[in-house]
């Protein structure tokens, strides 16, 4: 059966049941697993479902805008890659921060049965982590309606008034040179603040973004303990993060 096709009847699928898992499209479709994980990540992309951990819901059901699910699902392998290694360094009881970085949100589907305790800006991890044994704690302040975050001077304010034992932070380029940086002063304060709350940061970075620099520098390289990246990152350029103090996992 051609894409068009599957596509067509996963739609329609997901429009009348709401959500539907991978396992079951795969004896709907007569096909494989892995190419139904296949066709909901590009139909993800695409802004046509939100993608689940182990399914496809429908994008009204999911409170999340299309363009937050579109970037959730670019280079979606490696993130759940960086996430299950960054999810297996959270103990039972801890604290944890965690940003609006769309590898962060991917964080959420390995630590549900986790009973911990989450402080973050991000309204889709609330809206993930709502039904799960973890305990939420939202960031008040401004929503960002593009971002589906909350920023702000009482954003910076209410995370001051919390310490975690570990914050897993998102980033738009790091560079062993000029350390971390962001594509606004908005998204760089976040880090800082969250960072500057935490006994340990964890970065969650693909390698897409290894020895990028962006529009604004904003840290050193000594923010970061940890470093979370995928298999992909080439050693040469891992061997610089570590040079310089960084623990790097991949």
């Amino acid at each position: 059966m051609s894409f068009p096709n599957r596509k067509r009847i996963i739609l329609q699928t997901v429009e009348e049941k709401g959500s539907v898992e991978v396992k079951e499209l795969a004896e709907l479709l007569q096909t494989s697993e892995i190419t139904v994980r296949r066709d909901l990540t590009q139909m993800a992309t695409d802004g046509l479902i939100y993608r689940t951990h182990g399914g496809a819901m429908k994008v009204s059901l999911a409170k999340n805008p299309v363009q937050f699910v579109n970037k959730t699902a670019v280079n979606s392998e490696n993130k759940d890659y960086i996430c299950r290694l960054a999810a297996q360094q959270i103990q039972e009881g801890e604290v944890i921060f965690m940003d609006c970085g769309s590898t962060v949100f991917r964080l959420c589907q390995f630590i549900r049965n986790k009973r911990i305790q989450v402080i973050t800006n991000s309204l889709p991890v609330v809206n993930e982590l709502l039904q799960s044994e973890v305990t939420v704690n939202l960031v008040g302040g401004e929503v960002d309606a593009k971002r589906q975050a909350v920023h702000g001077l009482i954003a910076h304010e209410h995370i001051a008034r919390y310490r975690a034992h570990k914050a897993f932070l998102g980033v738009d380029g790091i560079s062993a040179a000029n350390g971390l940086s962001a594509h606004s002063e908005t998204e760089a304060g976040m880090t800082l603040a969250m960072a500057g709350q935490a006994e340990e940061t964890y970065l969650l970075c693909d390698s897409t973004k290894l020895e990028k620099d962006k529009y604004m520098q904003f840290a050193p390289l000594s923010l970061v303990q940890t470093l979370v990246t995928d298999p992909d990152a080439r050693p040469e350029i891992l061997a610089l993060y570590r040079e310089q103090g960084v623990r790097v996992m991949n």
